[in-house]
């Protein structure tokens, strides 16, 4: 039987729940039969059915010595679901290849164990790189408790992100920023500094057919947000404040709004602890979208898991207009920053470098 075939469907169909399924994994699993596929499924909503359920459901009675292929290891435990591991064993199914292993407490190994117990001959490793960078959130935030933290900028050839008197837009073509609306969509938040804020006025919405709104969160250790502002005007609930604790007795009007609340000790907050506070609201990524100081901050801190720096073929040739990042004093080019795992797109008439640090 033809593993890799059959896995690399397992993971096309994963890569659909991207944004859906957040904080759980993506997940994609096939049924086959006499090699001939006989169920397909993936996890399609948090909260809802997981992949083997619906693969399964569609092979029906056929199941009985199949081969199921799943990009994740099947679940053992109750959460919102009754466990895979269970209903595979239930089904009657004869092998269970696996690509990746779930570093979940709750699962790792556990639900391997439970159908080589049952006599189901197990695989584990087929394509496992692929599935686990499909799920490089997952992975981070089920092991650390913390978001993933994704760059995103658009800047010039010449590196900046606005002229000295704060123009920006548009940078970036159209289809770079559709882009930027589908990463919104797949990633559960947006982070921009409050003088972002106050200048842009920006909605921070995924403005794609069926896209799903990311929380957005303002960094604001003043509290100066403006109450007119489209973040408090949103009515959602998906608007988060990190502000200083010394700005508790003024936040009921914003509370009023919806809008809620991380509160840090002093003023100059570490991207560390604002991760693990959002972390703890069940939030398992976010897109950093600027300005320059959380950019630089988050270099700075080596903060950054991942990002996506899109580039115009344009030239601003002003040492006053606005860099993306700044704020280092490096003597040597040796140790400059250097992004890992790049990848280079086009987009039209720009480009972007897409990097993932781990």
């Amino acid at each position: 039987m033809d593993h890799l075939k059959y896995m690399k469907l397992a993971l096309e169909l994963a890569a659909k729940g991207a944004g859906s399924v957040n904080p759980n994994p993506m997940v994609g699993a096939v049924v086959v039969k006499d090699d001939k596929i006989i169920g397909r499924g993936y996890h399609r909503y948090y909260g809802g059915p997981h992949a083997e359920v619906y693969a399964l459901e569609e092979a029906g009675s056929q199941t009985k010595g199949a081969t199921i292929y799943v990009t994740l290891e099947p679940c053992s435990h109750y959460g919102k679901t009754p466990p895979c591991a269970e209903k595979i064993i239930e089904m009657g199914i004869k092998r269970c290849v696996v690509a990746s292993l779930d570093p979940n407490p709750l699962v790792a190994g556990k639900g391997i164990q439970m159908m080589l117990d049952a006599g189901i001959e197990v695989e584990t490793g087929i394509l496992a790189e692929e599935a686990d960078k499909l799920n490089r959130i997952f992975m981070k935030y089920i092991t650390s408790k913390k978001p993933y933290l994704f760059l995103k900028c658009a800047i010039t050839l010449d590196g900046k992100i606005a002229t000295e008197t704060g123009s920006s837009k548009w940078i970036t073509n159209a289809t770079s920023r559709e882009r930027v609306q589908q990463l919104r969509h797949n990633l559960m938040g947006i982070m921009i500094g409050v003088n972002t804020l106050i200048a842009d006025n920006p909605s921070l919405t995924a403005r794609i057919e069926g896209g799903i709104d990311p929380y957005r969160i303002v960094i604001d250790p003043e509290l100066k947000t403006p109450m007119d502002s489209k973040f408090v005007q949103a009515t959602d609930g998906k608007s988060i404040i990190v502000t200083s604790c010394e700005n508790s007795y003024k936040t009921s009007e914003y509370k009023e709004m919806g809008v809620r609340f991380v509160e840090l000790e002093g003023k100059e907050f570490k991207l560390e602890d604002i991760l693990v506070e959002l972390g703890r609201l069940k939030i398992d990524s976010i897109m950093l979208e600027g300005g320059r100081y959380l950019i630089s901050k988050a270099f700075k801190e080596e903060a950054i898991d991942g990002g996506e720096i899109f580039i115009a073929p344009k030239i601003l040739g002003d040492s006053n207009a606005i860099s993306f990042i700044d704020g280092f004093n490096i003597q040597n080019i040796s140790d400059g920053i250097e992004l890992k795992n790049t990848k280079f797109n086009t987009y039209g008439d720009n480009i972007s470098v897409e990097f993932y640090n781990n």
